[in-house]
């Protein structure tokens, strides 16, 4: 398991896809009053070192203990919403719009998806002042995971998804 600050050093990819304009304490005001929740420190602080974009492959996959609709043994993190109105690229602002759209629970902050499977902040155990947990929810099987009790915590246990490749394990095992 990763340091916190160890993953938000190294948390972002290359190239400019999804990243929104600088976070400030305004845009941050903003969101929170928009999305009606106080957002977690924790992703602020990785906001604020890059505004959302693409996640480095160290970093692009959360470990499960249960088979999902994506992976045997993980949920993927390719990329992280920021919060703003760039280019027309999906922001965090745009969680009402796709919980109604995809069927989902309220209240939540959409943090990656694709509207078929989602991560997500999960409101609805510590409401909208308090610590959400992350949960992934899968729309086509009608599904949720919860991952961790927190964004820190969630970020702390990401790790390569290439590591969790079950054909590349099997490959690997087969060859020593």
């Amino acid at each position: 398991m990763a340091r916190f600050d160890e993953v938000k050093a190294t948390f972002w990819g290359e190239g400019l896809y999804g990243v929104q304009a600088p976070l400030t304490d305004a845009v941050v005001q903003d969101a929170e009053l928009r999305l009606g929740v106080r957002l977690p420190a924790s992703l602020l602080e990785i906001l604020r070192v890059q505004n959302g974009g693409l996640v480095a492959d160290l970093w692009n996959a959360f470990p499960t203990a249960v088979p999902t609709s994506w992976s045997e043994n993980h949920v993927p993190l390719d990329d992280m919403m920021g919060i703003g109105r760039h280019d027309s690229q999906l922001s965090l602002l745009d969680t009402a719009y796709l919980v109604e759209e995809w069927g989902l629970p309220s209240p939540l902050v959409l943090l990656s998806g694709d509207g078929h499977c989602w991560v997500a902040l999960d409101y609805r155990a510590c409401g909208e002042r308090g610590e959400p947990s992350v949960t992934w929810f899968d729309v086509d099987g009608d599904t949720e995971l919860p991952l961790a009790t927190d964004f820190q915590t969630f970020v702390e246990h990401l790790t390569a998804a290439a590591s969790l490749d079950l054909d590349d394990a099997d490959s690997i095992r087969s060859a020593s």
